[in-house]
Order: C-alpha cells, then structure tokens, then sequence
C-alpha cells in the first residue's frame, strides 16, 4: 500500500496531467476515430485504424491504447493482435451519427475555450476574459467576441444543440411548465431547446429571441419540424421589446453576465411578463457556499476566462430575482449538468 504522501503526489499528478486527458479526447474526435469504428463491420487493429486515417502508425497505438485506458474504447486480444471498438459511452455521445453525440461542443472546447484557458493566469490578475490575449479579438462587446467569424458563430450554436439533446429534457421537466402555453426563449440561440420544449409539452409555442445574426444563421443551418409551433425573433434583449409571453426562459444566460447586467434584463423580463406569467432560469448552480460541485467551480471560472459573469448559488439568483420583481422562486437541482429556477 501506497503512503499518504505517495497518494497526495498520484493525486497532483493527475491533476496537472488533465490537460492531456482533454486532448487525447479533443484529438480521437478530430481525427475521427469513434465514428471509424462504428461504422467498421467488426473490431479494428491499430493498423487498420491509422491505414484508414491517415495516420501514423505509431501514434494511432498509443492514442488508441490511451482511449482504452480512458474508457472511450474497448480492445480484444485475438492471436496476438489488439482488435479495438466503441464502448457505450463513446458510441452514445462520440459517434456522429448519435442523436446525443457532443462532438460539435467537443470541437468548440478544443478550438476556443481550450485556447482561452491557456490564459487563466492572466485572467486571474485582470478579472476579465481573454479573447483578445487568445485570438486578438477586442471583448468590449462581449457577443462580438464570442462570435467572432461566421464559422465560429455556427460552431458555437451547433455544440449548443449537443448540450440540449442531452441536458434538455431533465431542466425542462424540472417543473410543470404545462401552464405556460405561450413561452419565449430568451437568447435561444439555434432552437435547441425550443424544439425539446415542444417535443416536451405539445400545446405550447416557442418564440427564440436573439441577434439578427443569431436568427440568420439559424434559419440558414438549422430545420424546423416543428416551425408552426416555433417562430424566432430578432433583437437585443437589454433594450429591444420583447416578444409577448406566459413564461420566459434564460437558459445559459444570465451566468454570462454582472449582476448589474442580470439586474436589468430581469428587469426587463418581468415589466414583461403577462399577469401570473414568470421566468425559468436554467444555470449550473453552485453550493450555498460556493465551494462545489466541482464541475459548475470550473464553469465559473470558464465564465471568466470567456464572458464577463459567474456561476451563482441560489442565494444569489433569488437575490437578482426579488430586485426584479420576483417573489416567488423555487430551485430545483437535476443531478445532471444544469439545474432549474421558476420565478
């Protein structure tokens, strides 16, 4: 048995060797290996895999054997030669042709949000994201940055659909929204979670508020099945009107802003709201004292790195919904990635 000092090092050198991990995930999806092996009749040797990439020999073994170890592949020795294959959890969420395949939110962590954490030091020392350091790209309109080529913009509101085939469904049904016949999302991006809305509760309609360059390229890119019963609109949401609703939805919204900025669209929403309507607000919260989970400590500090917000506890967004407005406000945790709040 391992010393507890031995056991504090493995435990730090596991910590500083997570970069690795991310780029031996960010690199197999690039290259296309899930989607390789899923669609080969049976089980791949490494030299199989990089004949058909176009790789290395020698790197597609270790990237192959470093996914086994990862739990993102599988391998059968037979006479001698490793045969490697998808396990469930790459074949559910790393396969293209998966309905929950995250492999666009894959490619944006890798090519943005991987390259802003580089300049976490700095952001620490300056308290502001770090696009410009990263991509030369000046933040003081915070969304001009975040989309700032076409390219990126369709990349960004393509992993948003990844996340809400995923994460939709558990944040909406987190209450009964039945009551809600008439519903706006509020920076609703692409539609994503307008179209699990209406799969969800069949009455109601979805009105997806965002840019004119957000709705453009949504309508460009992206199919409506459901387009009766979903309709976008085009505008800034801190000071163009809002579209007329039951119930407004800012899902992965407000955590992009300063409580002054929270303040003002809530503001907003509620000098909008018909009478008995509310707002559903949908963030990965933190613990009353801000220290965990985990995930949503490191989603603050992505906020940082990539917005000018944070991640907040439910203290803090009952605080910004009262100076609104809002009396009535229930938090409800998921057990998944967001959690859900009806004000």
């Amino acid at each position: 048995m391992s010393s507890p000092e031995e056991q504090a090092f493995r435990l730090l050198t596991e910590y500083s060797n997570g970069f690795m991990v991310s780029q031996v995930l960010f690199a197999a999806c690039e290259l296309g290996v899930f989607d390789l092996l899923a669609e080969a009749p049976e089980p791949l040797g490494a030299a199989a895999v990089a004949a058909r990439l176009g790789t290395s020999s020698h790197g597609t073994e270790l990237l192959l054997d470093t996914c086994v170890s990862l739990k993102l592949l599988q391998v059968e020795t037979k006479t001698g030669k490793a045969l490697y294959q998808n396990t469930e959890l790459s074949s559910t969420y790393l396969v293209r042709a998966s309905p929950k395949c995250q492999g666009n939110m894959l490619r944006y962590l890798a090519r943005t949000t991987y390259l802003c954490w580089g300049h976490l030091t700095q952001a620490v020392r300056d308290g502001r994201n770090q696009y410009l350091e990263a991509f030369g790209v000046p933040s003081d309109q915070l969304f001009s940055a975040i989309y700032r080529s076409e390219d990126e913009r369709l990349q960004f509101m393509r992993g948003l659909q990844d996340v809400w085939s995923v994460s939709g469904r558990p944040v909406l049904g987190a209450f009964d929204l039945s009551p809600f016949p008439l519903i706006c999302d509020v920076g609703g991006c692409s539609g994503a979670l307008a179209k699990e809305c209406t799969s969800l509760y069949p009455a109601c309609r979805v009105a997806v508020f965002d840019t004119p360059e957000v709705v453009q390229t949504a309508e460009k890119h992206f199919s409506f099945p459901e387009a009766a019963r979903i309709s976008f609109c085009a505008g800034d949401f801190f000071k163009d009107p809002l579209p007329e609703a039951d119930l407004y939805i800012l899902a992965r919204v407000l955590h992009d802003w300063t409580d002054e900025r929270c303040s003002r669209l809530l503001a907003r929403i509620h000098g909008a709201c018909k009478p008995g309507g509310g707002v559903l607000v949908i963030e990965s919260l933190l613990a009353a004292d801000g220290r965990g989970p985990l995930t949503a400590q490191l989603y603050s500090l992505n906020m940082l790195v990539q917005t000018e917000g944070r991640e907040r506890t439910p203290a803090q967004y009952r605080a910004l919904l009262a100076a609104a407005g809002f009396r009535h406000v229930q938090c409800r945790r998921t057990g998944g990635l967001y959690d859900a709040i009806l004000a």
